[in-house]
C-alpha cells in the first residue's frame, strides 16, 4: 500500500489488519508517520524507485497494490505543475512498471471526484464527462487513462476510486489527519478553533449555491477504508478495469460544515471570506448507485460522525504529553 503511513492509507492498513489481511505499507514518510501503520511492515521508499517496488512486491508476495501516494493540494498544483506531474503521473508509471515486473496483476487507485471538474449535473455519476479544472485533477485523470492502457498492454486490472472529500478520524481516536500536513477544510477549521493561531480562509461566498459557498460530499475515512477492501475483493474475484465514485450522496456547503463544527465544539470557527481559489469546482456530490451495485459498499457515516471523530482526534493530540 503506497502512502500507507498517510491519512487515508493508515486507516486502510488498519482496516485490512483488523480483517486479518496481510499488508505491507510503502511510504516515503514525507507526509506520513511511521507509527500510523501499526503492526504492518513499513518500507520507506519512493514510488518512482522501480527496483525497490519490484523487490518489495516479490519479497512480500504482493498480489495487489493500493496506491494512495500523491500530492493533493489543488492550489499548489496550479503554482507548481511540474511537481504534480512528476510525482503523481511519472511516479505512478514507475510504480506500475515495478508492479508489472513483479507479476502483480491488481491495482486499486486513489483517484478523485475532481476529475469531473464542475459537473453539469449533480449528483455525479460515472457517465459524466472528465473535465479537470486543476493540475491536480488532471494528474488523477491522466493516471486513470494510463491504467486503462496498462491493462490492455500488460494485463494489470485496476479500479480507480473517485472519492469525494475524505474527513474524520478513527472512532477510538488512535489515528487521524495530522493538521501539520492537512490542507482539507475540516482539520484546518478545527485547528483554527482549537489553537487560535490562524484564521480560516473561506474561498468565495458568491458561488451559485444556497449560501454562496462551495458544496462538497464529505465521506468518513473509515468508510473509505472499507471501500478499498471491497475494491481489492472485487478485483480478486475477477473484476475488470473500471472507475467508481465513492461518496455519501449528500452535499454540504463550507458554512454548513463550520456550523457542524461549532455544534460539536460549542464555539464558532474563526474565519473570513476571501476571493475564490483557482481550480475549485462549485458543487460536487456523488451518485452512489454504482458503488453499491458493483462493490456492495455504502457509506455508513455522515457529517455529524465526521466532525465528532475529527474533533475528538485533534483534541486528543492537544491533550497528549509533549516530548521534552
Amino acid at each position: 500500500m503506497t502512502g500507507g503511513a498517510g491519512y487515508i492509507g493508515s486507516h486502510t492498513v488498519r482496516a485490512l489488519r483488523e480483517a486479518g489481511r496481510s499488508v505491507v505499507a510503502y511510504d516515503s514518510l514525507e507526509l506520513g508517520t511511521a507509527a500510523a501503520v501499526g503492526d504492518a511492515p513499513l518500507i520507506v521508499g519512493d514510488i518512482a524507485d522501480r527496483d525497490l517496488v519490484e523487490r518489495t512486491c516479490r519479497e512480500h508476495d504482493v498480489s495487489a497494490i493500493v496506491h494512495f501516494a500523491a500530492y493533493k493540494n489543488v492550489g499548489e498544483s496550479m503554482q507548481s505543475p511540474t511537481k504534480y506531474f512528476d510525482n503523481n503521473v511519472a511516479g505512478t508509471v514507475r510504480l506500475l512498471d515495478g508492479a508489472v515486473a513483479a507479476g502483480v496483476g491488481q491495482f486499486v487507485f486513489s483517484s478523485s471526484c475532481s476529475v469531473y471538474g464542475t459537473p453539469a449535473v449533480v449528483p455525479v455519476d460515472e457517465t459524466q464527462p472528465i473535465d479537470p479544472e486543476s493540475v491536480y485533477a488532471e494528474t488523477k485523470a491522466t493516471v486513470e487513462r494510463v491504467l486503462r492502457w496498462y491493462d490492455v498492454v500488460h494485463g494489470i486490472r485496476s479500479i480507480s476510486l473517485r472519492y469525494f472529500n475524505a474527513a474524520g478520524a478513527s472512532f477510538d481516536s488512535r489515528i487521524g489527519e495530522d493538521w501539520t500536513f492537512a490542507l482539507n477544510l475540516i482539520p484546518v477549521a478545527i485547528r483554527a478553533l482549537l489553537t487560535g493561531d490562524r484564521e480560516l480562509q473561506v474561498f468565495g461566498d458568491d458561488y451559485p449555491t444556497p449560501d454562496g459557498t462551495c458544496v462538497r460530499d464529505y465521506i468518513h475515512v473509515d468508510d473509505l477504508a472499507a471501500a478499498h477492501i471491497a475494491a481489492i475483493d472485487h478485483l480478486a474475484s475477477g473484476g475488470t478495469t473500471t472507475a467508481v465514485n465513492l461518496g455519501t450522496g449528500v452535499g454540504s456547503s463550507i458554512l454548513e460544515v463550520l456550523d457542524a463544527i461549532e455544534a460539536v465544539a460549542g464555539s464558532p470557527v474563526p474565519h473570513r471570506i476571501v476571493p475564490r481559489r483557482e481550480g475549485d469546482p462549485v458543487a460536487t456530490f456523488s451518485d452512489t448507485t454504482r458503488s453499491t451495485d458493483l462493490l456492495g459498499w455504502r457509506a455508513q457515516y455522515g457529517l455529524k460522525e465526521i466532525v465528532e471523530t475529527a474533533y475528538r482526534w485533534h483534541q486528543s493530540q492537544l491533550d497528549a504529553p509533549q516530548p521534552d
